[in-house]
């Protein structure tokens, strides 16, 4: 019989625990949009009509490398998150602010 991952993981060590749960929440902080996507449990298909596009626009739009801030930005909203921009530094990192109001300043040139 199958046993449960939790039952595996309180037989570990401490350490080996520690080195499994800072494994992952390594894996966690950085993925492609379409790993993304369904680790919030969207599909492509749900996603598209949050935004109002056609499904094929969302599966391009996740083989982007390069992308208007705003695109970003509204994918990520549509998933319930928010898009920060942070510069790193080896002496620090600084979050660029001419984003933060992308859409006000959009709606004001219009």
């Amino acid at each position: 019989m199958a046993k449960k991952f939790a039952e595996l993981r309180a037989k570990m060590a401490p350490e080996a625990q520690a080195r499994v749960e800072a494994k992952a929440q390594e894996l966690l902080a950085e993925m492609p949009l379409n790993e993304l996507r369904q680790a919030r449990g969207l599909s492509q298909k749900v996603l598209a009509e949050v935004l109002h596009v056609q499904q094929p626009s969302i599966a391009k739009m996740e083989k982007r490398t390069d992308m208007y801030i705003s695109t970003l930005r509204s994918h990520i909203e549509a998933m319930g998150g928010q898009l920060d921009v942070i510069a790193r530094f080896p002496d620090g990192s600084v979050k660029i602010s001419n984003f933060s109001d992308i859409e006000s300043d959009l709606l004001q040139q219009a």
